[in-house]
């Protein structure tokens, strides 16, 4: 939100107290505690001012958290996002200056300027200043220009008020992350409200909103506030990020890095380790789309398509209307399509499918749940004590007030009853149209606060559902709505995207930008979810939709079994997909590094390679994993323009060179540019010099037996001593066997291993 006009003038309406100088400063042990005020010339700037408090600390090694009050008399109604505290052991504090404190959480350091109206902040680290608070960047706003003030109250005319916290930016930083967003990948310039909507993948808005942004200058920053964050990133003052929250207070945590690993990883130890799936999970995915006509006919007919084309097919998800109309969420198959839904899905798992189904988090009115649910108090009420209702979705719904421990036991009776007849995973769709005003909630959570929030929730009470039967390593949504912490509960899809070129594009720039939120799976919808694709435009996507993490084909109004477009991309999806499953070795040991470090499956090319300047601004390529770039193809004619990294070496090409995945003897040098044409049975996919990626052509499915067939791909000289961890299909979080590689230069073979039954092939 924009407060100013230029430099010198505030909009109409708007008054800022600014933080000028410390008045007053206390430390302990572990904290540091200020007292800010406004310019003080003499004592009669005591009066008719307000004051900021700040409460100075830090949860973790490397990372300082800043809360700043305004007034503190406030009813604490939460919610609050869970924060791994740690009480660091590093902490020191050096308050012996008259005019700085300075405290150190490890590596980072912040230094306060006490001096009289000098008040500064100053983040560092070893390297030099990271960030921190200049002139007029800490101030409490208020805004006369809202509803909320009444001229004819006089001098008790009430303003809406707003904790303002600025902080600076570098010459030529860049802001990344923010959640799931679809504009440019850079977020300089722009913009930003936290605030989950259904809106699409083609605007401003997101499903997915982080307050975390990742910069290029080596630190991070969370605002821990779960209503709606206000970001004017370069877009108010071209010097900061202006951050700002409607209330009485902010807290914000700086995050050091240095590399963009690094702050990834220092995040999810901040607000939860992300969780692992199963490997079946890896898979590809069938749904009956949105509003196509199905039953267990045309279901099985698809199935047959599959398996006569040989295209290995791992989950069948069935979409909205496996429910009767008007009756979402009733937990029931339509007896007039599905009269034995027990029988059906057994069927379909004697074909070796897992089941997934659709649900939302609301009762609609024709619901023989909706009577239950209102006598019992399992909903979001109006303050009149009445149901909160509207049309807008389902006709009469109602929303499952997830705060009541007794409507979160009786939702989730019902998804257990669902898992008993053989359902493996739920699509947890919506989870953004949660009303927040004149609203009450059942242990009376502030309802602006819980709109974002209600996401975590919504999304932590399924997966904990499943969990208990399966363990977290066996357990995945497919979820479209999120919230800070949110990568504990995977896996999480795009939303709805259109069958364009320019929507899958998007598509990727928002899947990148969610993954340096914290978040290490992502899937978008294969062929875009509005609209019917054209042939060339399904095979570029599957292309792409089979080199993410997780790989759905789904529609609304259209179907998007491969031959209702052409044979041809028949061919182009199981080729895409045994790809995918011979990489299985190499995506589990990718997903349990992410599990242990923060750091993504798919991955934007500077997290990567930092020390390339070259890969901050580029979003239409990825690395997926630390071995493979790949750059999908976003046009009709097969042409693509991709840049070869580097890692900072100058000797980086006398040490090898990227290899096509298609053609060995296809080599790229690192640091140059590349444009090709491919066609539907190729797209760059590079191989990084110095790697090894274990592979298995032997596989069916990705939960078989990973070692039986297991081979390595070594692409050039190996520098010391490598290790290639074998996770086990059946438990992803455990590692059946490490495989240490070596170089040899003695003899003629350029790598050996520790154990000779595994093949080794040497890309040349």
């Amino acid at each position: 939100m924009k407060f100013t006009e230029g430099m010198w003038l505030l909009r109409e309406g708007v008054q800022i107290d600014w933080m000028n100088h410390v008045e007053r400063a206390t430390t302990t042990e572990n904290t540091i505690d200020l007292l800010m005020a406004k310019t003080q010339r003499h004592r009669g700037d005591t009066l008719n001012s307000g004051t900021v408090s700040a409460h100075i600390s830090s949860p973790q090694q490397g990372i300082i958290g800043v809360r700043l009050v305004h007034w503190d008399g406030g009813v604490d109604r939460g919610p609050h996002y869970e924060i791994k505290n740690e009480s660091p052991t590093e902490v020191q504090i050096d308050n012996k200056s008259t005019d700085q404190i300075r405290y150190s959480s490890g590596p980072l350091t912040l230094a306060v300027t006490t001096a009289k109206n000098e008040l500064g902040f100053r983040f560092s680290s070893p390297e030099g200043k990271l960030t921190g608070h200049s002139f007029r960047s800490l101030g409490y706003v208020r805004d006369q220009s809202t509803s909320k003030s009444r001229y004819e109250d006089g001098m008790f005319m009430e303003r809406q008020g707003y904790m303002l916290a600025a902080l600076d930016l570098g010459v030529g930083e860049k802001i990344y992350g923010l959640g799931e967003r679809f504009g440019p990948f850079v977020k300089n310039g722009q913009t930003v409200d936290i605030w989950n909507e259904d809106a699409g993948t083609s605007s401003n808005m997101a499903y997915k909103n982080i307050p975390f942004y990742l910069t290029s200058a080596g630190y991070g920053v969370f605002i821990n506030h779960p209503g709606r964050v206000s970001l004017e990133v370069q877009s108010e003052r071209t010097t900061r990020v202006n951050v700002s929250v409607a209330g009485e207070e902010i807290e914000y945590f700086i995050i050091y890095g240095p590399t963009p690993k690094d702050i990834l990883k220092r995040y999810t130890q901040l607000t939860g380790q992300p969780a692992l799936v199963p490997a079946w999970s890896y898979n590809l995915w069938l749904t009956t789309s949105f509003t196509t006509n199905y039953d267990e006919q045309t279901v099985t007919g698809f199935l047959d398509g599959f398996r006569q084309r040989d295209i290995p097919l791992g989950v069948f998800h069935f979409d909205c209307f496996w429910m009767k109309s008007f009756q979402w969420c009733d937990f029931d198959f339509d007896s007039s399509m599905f009269p034995d839904p027990a029988g059906y899905l057994q069927r379909l798992k004697d074909r070796g499918l897992k089941i997934s189904v659709w649900i939302n988090p609301y009762i609609g009115q024709a619901s023989p749940l909706f009577k239950e649910g209102k006598k019992h108090g399992y909903f979001i009420k109006r303050l009149d004590g009445a149901v909160w209702q509207w049309d807008l979705w389902q006709a009469g719904m109602a929303i499952v007030d997830f705060t009541n421990p007794e409507a979160v036991r009786w939702y989730s009776n019902h998804l257990e009853r669902l898992m008993d007849l053989g359902v493996h995973s739920f699509k947890t769709d919506f989870g953004e149209r949660i009303p927040f005003k004149n609203v009450r909630y059942h242990n009376d959570a502030d309802p602006t606060l819980m709109h974002n929030y209600y996401a975590f929730l919504y999304n932590k009470i399924v997966y904990d559902v499943m969990t208990k039967r399966t363990g977290k390593s066996q357990s995945l949504l497919f979820a479209r709505s999120a919230a800070p912490g949110g990568q504990q509960f995977p896996v999480h899809w795009g939303g709805d995207c259109e069958s364009t070129f320019e929507a899958m594009a998007e598509s990727l720039r928002g899947g990148l930008s969610l993954m340096l939120s914290g978040y290490i799976f992502w899937a978008s919808d294969i062929g875009g979810f509005e609209g019917t694709p054209s042939p060339a435009l399904y095979k570029r996507w599957v292309q792409f939709g089979l080199l993410s993490s997780h790989s759905r084909l789904h529609g609304s109004s259209s179907y998007r079994v491969p031959w209702i477009y052409g044979e041809d991309c028949s061919e182009v999806l199981r080729d895409c997909t045994k790809r995918k499953i011979m990489l299985t070795p190499y995506l589990l040991q990718e997903a349990l590094e992410g599990h242990r470090t923060g750091t993504p499956l798919m991955r934007a090319m500077f997290l990567e390679f930092p020390k390339d300047l070259n890969t901050y601004s580029l979003d239409t390529q990825y690395m997926l994993g630390s071995n493979l770039l790949v750059a999908p193809v976003f046009n009709e004619e097969g042409r693509v323009t991709f840049y070869v990294p580097h890692d900072g070496d100058e000797n980086d090409n006398a040490q090898g060179k990227w290899r096509s995945w298609f053609d060995y003897s296809k080599t790229y040098e690192c640091g140059r540019w590349y444009t090709e044409t491919h066609g539907f049975d190729t797209l760059p996919i590079l191989i990084r010099p110095g790697s090894i990626t274990p592979v298995n052509s032997r596989l069916e499915k990705p939960e078989d037996d990973s070692l039986d067939g297991l081979e390595l791909l070594v692409n050039g000289a190996i520098a010391g001593k490598k290790e290639i961890e074998i996770v086990n299909p059946g438990k992803t979080h455990e590692v059946l066997k490490v495989i240490q590689v070596t170089s040899a230069p003695e003899t003629s073979e350029k790598v050996k291993l520790n154990d000779a039954s595994i093949k080794i092939t040497q890309l040349e």
